[in-house]
């Protein structure tokens, strides 16, 4: 068996990841709440970009803490079509769970089918993108672990949907956020300590692209969509702040004596 190093190059992964998780998901509360206050196209668009900060937060997370993973005795590559994958499932999947409660009448069906669509789909991305890594050896899964980490991903996927129905005021959302990220990288360590490697030695060189040439480069670009998005939501006004400047700009109407 190969030794299995999940935090390579220290504490700075997975500290790194987490903050990416709590942004992502910091981001599509603030989103979602604006959508619920929102009508026809707007409603969608909020919706949409919930669903991508959300989504890229969690695809941002995962791949973030793979680069300080390591097996001994095997380099270790990604096969770039799954990885990309990977990030569409992601982005699709959470799309949908997001749009089931922000459309949805029944809030209580509405959150339960998000939650596990939204869950699943977060299961899927994190083992898609288990499934890209190459290495010279086989990869083997513990079914208890793996169905732990599903079940953590279907409660925090539920939890963030009514914390984005509930939850109102900035600092309850950033709360909820620091919570969500805690979950995303709690079902993600989980799916990792699940897998064990048998090592077989060879020279033959690995197809696929490693962590630096691939890995990192998207994770910085989608990272920087974070924060640049974040910023586009903390600089843009709500409904109210919308409403309540245009109520100031209307003219008072001179009462006849």
């Amino acid at each position: 068996m190969g030794h299995l190093d999940h935090a390579a190059l220290g504490w700075l992964t997975p500290a790194l990841s987490y903050a990416m998780a709590c942004i992502g998901a910091a981001l599509g509360l603030r989103c979602t709440v604006r959508a619920l206050a929102a009508t026809g196209r707007s409603r969608r668009n909020w919706l949409v970009t919930a669903a991508s900060a959300i989504g890229t937060g969690i695809w941002t997370m995962h791949f973030v803490a793979m680069l300080g993973f390591g097996v001994t005795g095997t380099d270790i590559r990604y096969d770039v079509p799954l990885t990309l994958l990977s990030l569409l499932v992601a982005m699709v999947v959470v799309c949908a769970g997001v749009f089931a409660v922000g459309y949805g009448r029944d809030r209580g069906r509405a959150l339960f089918l998000g939650g596990l669509t939204t869950g699943l789909g977060v299961a899927s991305m994190h083992y898609l993108g288990m499934a890209a890594v190459r290495l010279h050896g086989d990869v083997t899964y513990d079914p208890v672990l793996v169905g732990l980490s599903v079940l953590i991903a279907v409660v925090a996927a539920t939890a963030a949907l009514w914390a984005a129905l509930n939850i109102k005021s900035p600092v309850a959302v950033t709360i909820a956020s620091l919570i969500m990220g805690a979950a995303v990288s709690s079902m993600h360590y989980t799916g990792m300590f699940a897998v064990s490697v048998r090592v077989t030695p060879s020279g033959q060189a690995l197809p696929g692209a490693t962590a630096m040439q691939f890995i990192f480069p998207l994770a910085v670009g989608l990272g920087s969509y974070l924060f640049l998005t974040s910023a586009f939501v903390a600089l843009s006004p709500t409904a109210g702040e919308r409403e309540a400047s245009a109520s100031a700009q209307r003219p008072v109407e001179s009462v006849a004596p």
